[in-house]
């Protein structure tokens, strides 16, 4: 169950908003946009076949939107304040860093763009609905998880278990301790096909290669101690 959602902006400043119980004059009412995004499916028909021709498919944006009520006390705290305040964190077009914490201890993260903020002034129960845009649409679990091994000459191989439920890639990094002539990075993945990376350049003891496989950030970073 979520219990308690965080908005970080660009400088680093932090807002905290509890579920279920106000604080700081601000009560979360509803949180919208949290459920898998729809997925766009493109396919095509043909005269005089039935059904429809798959094509692809691929996910959009995810829209979150967040309720919120204002809880003045009206000592320390107006409801012109609580708003103001609300404007340093999610002014339209600014971007920010969610994060959602679970009750089991789980924290996940998401990059967003403030859509829209809409305010009544004129109302006597007042409350502000946040809407943003998020362009990655999946959710994020910051926990690295690390796993030792050791470069072998034979087929040894280990076993990584993946606990999300999106496809994604990996980030390898290595840093031999002896030096390397070579290398390959094989993988067999749940598909049972075989891929392998053959990388043909030397590495010295001390060096540091990081290899990303990540969809939209993939690359290779060598960085050397001469």
């Amino acid at each position: 169950m979520l219990n308690k959602v965080e908005i970080q902006t660009k400088r680093g400043t932090l807002l905290t908003l509890p579920l279920y119980e106000e604080e700081g004059g601000y009560k979360v009412s509803n949180i919208e946009g949290l459920n898998p995004v729809e997925a766009v499916i493109v396919s095509s028909n043909y005269a005089g076949l039935d059904g429809e021709q798959f094509h692809s498919a691929r996910r959009s944006a995810r829209d979150i939107k967040i309720d919120l009520d204002l809880e003045a006390d009206h000592v320390v705290d107006t409801i012109t304040s609580l708003r103001n305040s609300l404007y340093s964190f999610l002014m339209p077009k600014s971007e920010v860093l969610l994060r959602f914490y679970m009750t089991t201890g789980l924290r996940l993260e998401i990059n967003a763009r403030v859509e829209d903020f809409e305010t009544p002034l004129f109302s006597r129960d007042p409350d502000v609905r946040i809407s943003l845009r998020c362009f990655q649409p999946d959710f994020i679990d910051p926990r690295i998880i690390k796993i030792e091994g050791w470069t072998v000459s034979d087929d040894t191989n280990i076993t990584i278990p993946y606990p999300g439920t999106v496809e994604t890639g990996v980030i390898v990094t290595l840093q031999p301790q002896r030096d390397l002539s070579s290398f390959t990075i094989y993988c067999l993945g749940s598909d049972n096909v075989q891929q392998q990376l053959d990388f043909p350049a030397p590495l010295l003891a001390g060096d540091k290669l990081v290899i990303r496989s990540l969809r939209g950030a993939k690359g290779v970073t060598l960085t050397t101690q001469n």
